[in-house]
């Protein structure tokens, strides 16, 4: 099995069933059949909401992969803003509890749910365009640039500091999409079904 093939069975896991083949997935279970009050609910102080959870995940495979890996505009260009009715551009890494309540308040669930949606898609198409050398490639200082200057950092990200961005920087590009689009959603997917279980929303498992 090619490096391409495994990563594409993996992040199809991380996705609603539209992305890849249209089969309904263990992440069609955790998100789908809610509310949009479900989907806003934060369950208890400092927790986030289903869909501030879809937003970030969202924003941050879209920065590391189109930004950062691929070199090209990111999806989150395509008017995406409006349509999701959330003006920041960054990825949402250090946002403040009162800023988790405004985004979730006001974000349109529905496309918050097709921009993943499309960011998954986006994924898979420079995935299967990826030169196999490519994967060893090192990310580099003009890498994370390019998110930087998108405004893909906020200003409260704690885990970036300096001009460098060192936390994204120095890896293979293959270990950016890996640690991005999936291992940094699997983590979330995990805590929603934490606050689902903190809110009520049986998984019925």
């Amino acid at each position: 099995m090619d490096l391409a093939r495994f990563f594409l069975g993996q992040h199809a896991a991380t996705h609603a069933g539209d992305v890849y083949d249209g089969r309904t997935s263990r992440f069609d279970r955790l998100f789908g059949n809610l509310s949009e009050s479900q989907m806003r609910t934060r369950p208890g102080p400092g927790l986030n909401s289903l869909v501030w959870l879809l937003w970030h995940m969202a924003r941050t495979e879209d920065v590391a992969v189109n930004l950062v890996v691929a070199a090209r505009p990111q999806v989150f260009d395509d008017a995406w803003a409006g349509r999701m009715n959330i003006a920041r551009r960054d990825m949402g890494t250090g946002m403040t509890d009162a800023e988790v309540s405004e985004l979730t308040a006001r974000a349109d669930v529905a496309a918050v749910r097709a921009y993943r949606s499309a960011v998954g898609t986006r994924t898979r198409e420079v995935v299967g365009a990826l030169a196999p050398a490519a994967w060893d490639g090192i990310v580099g200082l003009e890498d994370t640039a390019r998110a930087a200057a998108a405004g893909a950092f906020g200003p409260n990200d704690l885990w970036i500091e300096g001009v460098g961005h060192p936390p994204w920087q120095a890896h293979p590009r293959g270990d950016q999409l890996g640690g991005t689009a999936i291992r940094h959603n699997a983590g979330h997917i995990g805590e929603a079904v934490t606050i689902r279980g903190l809110a009520g929303f049986s998984l019925g498992i």
